[in-house]
């Protein structure tokens, strides 16, 4: 059958052919759509089967086929329970955005360490020129530093194909699996043809030999001896794969090195400019498409053996590649992308920055250098709060009290509200990382600053926040924690949060005195009251929470839709 995919839905569709028993994730763009794609799938598969069966049919994790596909709190906890899906024999799906391995890259470098037993995919989508991130990080070093295979697809029916090879390629190889993609593979369409009969779901078998799980030093020490030894298999494994080729071209002196998404754009510049003067000595070089890690270096030294004297590196994110090419050509090979400057340095890579590297010179003879000058009529359009979000509600009552006192410092988090920072409301005097706010608020009351206070959201609160709560309990923390409660995952399109309805008994549960958990409703009829809340909590020599809840203005409109 075909379909017309997302890259991110490709993933899905792949994972769900390939016996997929549960998937584990926390919310991030470019991945959402990966997780809510097999939601809507095993939805509409409930659907169907009350409709077959009755109403009053079992529908549980035992039945046939069910996938377990609910949001994970962050993403240590779907690393981790992917990670137990595993021991149990069933192939499990780990999605995520880039900044989301940092956080779990305790559970991820270790399961490299004990290996798996039913497949383990991790997924990470990477976010170049950062559309809806705080860095440009990439994830294949994480593969490197783990020392486990890595895929890269360069087109949606590789995405979905690579689901396939790569769980048989977990179970084969006993390992995880990094599969990384990015921005543009992620939100892009094509038309991809899936299979006719999915696979069964693994059956229930857990491991045999449970030292391999328990990483006490002596048992880790001849897990990770087992590792480095399986480093040889892992390059065959890759100097073997149908997504790694090369191709020798007629003037073998000039070669191209391409990965992921840029294999396109190297075919779209190849093949667009068939009659244009850029690139003449390019067409013809050598090409070599990597997709599968670590590097096949038995395709390199074939490269370098027919004579490449120059490597042109083309890869989406950092220089891996490249850097690593250096290391595995003769010092009389020239490796040039993205540190030499023939690509930039940051950022995506486009069509347009890969013909330019094609090219030679300075100015080509082509159509496609035509440069198109953005009408004066076009402006930049910030993005801003949505009319009738409680964050703007929340931080209009902050701001005011803020300014009530000179050198009062508001720490922010990540979410919708970290819009607070741009215009009108220009709040937050920093914002770092998921849960920073609270251990930075801290951070800055014990070093004298007042007032101190911290915003997050309520999804980031269960997502990292609470340690850091509690970090402030335990110190009796002179800060203001508002938590901006809207009831759902609103920056990556309303998900369910993990703390709704929770949030109270959580900040009691972790010692914040009952009369310093205070709940306010975001809205300009409340205003005097918030802002007498805030000065209160001011006021106050220790740990307060102030809860601002109202639900998302967009999931709202959803529901009332629905209910309609």
């Amino acid at each position: 059958m075909k379909h017309l995919l997302l890259g991110d839905e490709a993933i899905a569709q792949g994972a769900i052919d390939a016996g997929l028993s549960g998937v584990y994730a926390y919310p991030g763009t470019p991945s959402t759509e990966i997780t809510e794609y097999i939601q809507l799938s095993e939805k509409r598969r409930a659907l169907s089967a009350s409709l077959e069966n009755g109403a009053d049919c079992a529908y549980s994790l035992e039945s046939k086929g069910k996938i377990f596909c609910q949001w994970a709190t962050n993403e240590k906890t779907a690393m981790e329970g992917a990670l137990g899906m595993s021991y149990m024999g069933k192939r499990a799906l780990v999605c995520m955005k880039h900044v989301g391995m940092n956080v779990c890259a305790d559970a991820f470098m270790n399961a490299a360490i004990t290996g798996v037993n039913g497949g383990l995919v991790v997924v990470a989508a990477d976010d170049p020129s950062m559309h809806s991130s705080q860095n440009e990080q990439d994830s294949r070093f994480y593969a490197k530093f783990a020392m486990i295979p890595c895929l890269e697809p360069s087109n949606q029916q590789e995405a979905y194909d690579m689901m396939h090879y790569a769980f048989d390629l977990s179970e084969s190889l006993r390992t995880p699996v990094l599969l990384r993609v990015t921005t543009r593979m992620a939100h892009s369409r094509a038309v991809v043809e899936t299979m006719d009969m999915p696979r069964e779901q693994n059956m229930l078998n857990a491991p045999e030999n449970t030292n391999h799980f328990i990483l006490l030093p002596a048992f880790a020490r001849k897990n990770y001896a087992e590792l480095v030894e399986a480093q040889v298999d892992f390059v065959q494994t890759s100097e073997e794969s149908l997504y790694n080729s090369y191709i020798k071209g007629a003037n073998p002196k000039k070669a191209i090195v391409t990965t992921g998404i840029a294999y396109n754009y190297l075919m779209e510049c190849l093949e667009n400019g068939a009659e244009s003067a850029y690139g003449l000595e390019f067409r013809e070089a050598s090409i070599l498409k990597i997709t599968q890690y670590p590097l096949p270096k038995a395709l390199i030294d074939q490269m370098v053996a027919d004579g490449a004297e120059e490597i042109l590196v083309m890869e989406e994110g950092q220089p891996v590649v490249e850097e690593l090419l250096r290391g595995m050509v003769p010092s009389s090979v020239v490796v040039k992308g993205r540190l030499t400057g023939d690509l930039p340095r940051m950022g995506e890579l486009t069509p347009d920055c890969v013909r330019e590297a094609l090219s030679n010179s300075e100015a080509s003879n082509g159509p496609e250098d035509v440069q198109y000058p953005i009408p004066e009529i076009v402006v930049g359009r910030p993005p801003a709060l949505c009319q009738g979000c409680g964050h703007r509600d929340m931080y209009a009552a902050l701001n005011e009290v803020a300014a009530e006192h000179e050198g009062a410092k508001i720490f922010g988090d990540i979410g919708c509200y970290t819009l607070g920072a741009l215009s009108p409301f220009h709040a937050i005097h920093a914002c770092v990382e998921m849960g920073a706010s609270i251990t930075m608020a801290k951070g800055a009351a014990d070093a004298g600053q007042f007032p101190s206070f911290a915003v997050i959201g309520d999804s980031t609160f269960t997502h990292s926040g609470m340690t850091g709560l509690l970090d402030c309990v335990n110190s009796n923390a002179n800060v203001v924690v508002l938590i901006s409660d809207n009831l759902t995952t609103g920056m990556t399109g309303g998900q369910d949060s993990a703390g709704t309805g929770k949030l109270e008994a959580i900040c009691l549960g972790l010692g914040v005195e009952p009369e310093h958990v205070r709940v306010v409703v975001p809205l300009p009829k409340n205003m005097e009251e918030i802002k007498q809340v805030l000065r209160e909590e001011v006021a106050y020599n220790g740990t307060s929470v102030v809860i601002a809840r109202r639900e998302c203005i967009q999931t709202l409109k959803r529901h009332l839709k629905a209910k309609k």
